[in-house]
């Protein structure tokens, strides 16, 4: 099973961490510094396994990873998944992102955190591995893409509601209003309709 993935820059900046596996915050933090410092003191022609670190289990997990140009992909397994497997699920992974980004870079991950969350759900959720066929993952992702331009999405929310209030259609705008002992003169307001 996986336990966590992690995505972090040359300089250690995470990028991407999701834990399958309850830590408290401080302890992910530790667990993210010293997954870096592990993998960033290997040399490039190193095989891409190793155990674990001491705070995520030691010995009974391993860390699976791939460098690309700034980013280090890193998947922290228990001992009954395959690396090689794993490995092949990381390059299907950034392989699924560079189709969604066209030539995905460090800031795709930065600028569009929620789309990469959606992405990594698509190949993985609770630690389990859904999908592994990159056309099947694009293609729920360009469907809810087109479903996202369907409902217009969050930003034109606003528009929406302005072309509503524009198109309420009353015969007369109300100058007074009169609730019980209560009386309220509406200013003109045409400049603003």
């Amino acid at each position: 099973m996986i336990q966590a993935i992690m995505v972090f820059n040359n300089h250690g900046k995470p990028r991407l961490v999701r834990f399958y596996q309850r830590f408290p915050e401080e302890i992910q933090q530790q667990i993210v510094r010293e997954t870096f410092h592990l993998v960033l003191k290997r040399d490039d022609n190193i095989c891409n396994f190793l155990e674990g670190g001491s705070l995520i289990g030691g010995s009974d997990y391993k860390l699976i990873y791939r460098h690309y140009a700034t980013l280090y992909f890193v998947f922290c397994v228990d001992s009954s998944e395959s690396e090689l497997g794993i490995l092949d699920l990381i390059q299907v992974f950034v392989e699924t992102l560079d189709k969604c980004f066209e030539n995905v870079c460090e800031l795709d991950l930065i600028f569009h955190m929620d789309k990469v969350h959606y992405i990594l759900q698509e190949v993985v959720m609770g630690g389990m591995v859904l999908e592994t066929n990159m056309n099947e993952i694009v293609a729920q992702i360009e469907a809810q893409n087109r479903l996202e331009k369907s409902e217009g999405g969050l930003s034109a929310a606003p528009a929406r509601a302005v072309s509503a209030v524009k198109n309420i259609n009353l015969p007369e705008i109300p100058r007074n209003i009169n609730i019980g002992d209560l009386n309220i003169k509406v200013p003109n307001l045409s400049p603003f309709v």
